[in-house]
């Protein structure tokens, strides 16, 4: 009895050192020699101060910026902390309401865009903290950012190509837009500062 309870100790502690702590260990060693910048958090900087993350969405509703996909997150949005879906399902009164609330506030924002409004506009993702937007999204958006930036729709239309991030290995996904790093760039393009 006591060599079986000897042998249980021994490998308990056996595998807690190994699945414990040197697989942790291994596994963000090799994270931070091969994808150092993703395992940090794919921290955007300017001029040395963090100012987001393309990994996370932020909330933007100025209507000279492109706008990022609703965020699930409440009451802050695009709070890591409070990562979730809305868990409100497609015949759910309520997401219909909130849909309804965000095409009347695209519209109103751009009273002449009356096209149909791309999905991801109107709907947050799984997490509810999506940092991109479809190239469709994007675009609904340029009529409303070119009237206000005085920036020409041609430019805006290239800024997009050079933020969008295409098919992973070609065929999975769809290509995306990253908001954050386009309203970037967008600022510096008008020799602003990045603001939310």
């Amino acid at each position: 009895m006591a060599r079986d309870i000897r042998t249980a100790v021994v490998l308990f502690l056996v595998f807690a050192v190994v699945t414990g702590l040197m697989y942790p260990l291994a596994m963000t060693g090799i994270g931070q020699v091969l994808f150092a910048r993703q395992a940090n958090g794919s921290l955007i900087r300017v001029h040395g101060r963090v100012v987001g993350s393309a990994l996370i969405g932020q909330y933007f509703r100025g209507p000279g910026m492109f706008w990022s996909r609703p965020s699930a997150t409440s009451p802050v949005p695009y709070d890591a902390e409070a990562s979730s879906a809305s868990n409100v399902g497609p015949d759910n009164p309520v997401l219909r309401m909130h849909v309804a609330a965000r095409v009347a506030a695209l519209h109103k924002a751009d009273p002449g865009e009356r096209g149909l409004v791309p999905i991801d506009l109107v709907t947050s993702s799984a997490s509810g903290l999506d940092p991109d937007i479809s190239i469709a999204a994007a675009r609904y958006q340029v009529a409303r950012v070119a009237h206000v930036t005085k920036i020409p729709r041609a430019r805006l239309d290239a800024l997009i190509k050079r933020y969008t991030t295409p098919r992973s290995l070609g065929v999975l996904g769809e290509p995306v837009v990253n908001v954050v790093r386009l309203n970037l760039a967008l600022w510096q393009m008008q020799g602003g500062h990045f603001r939310q």
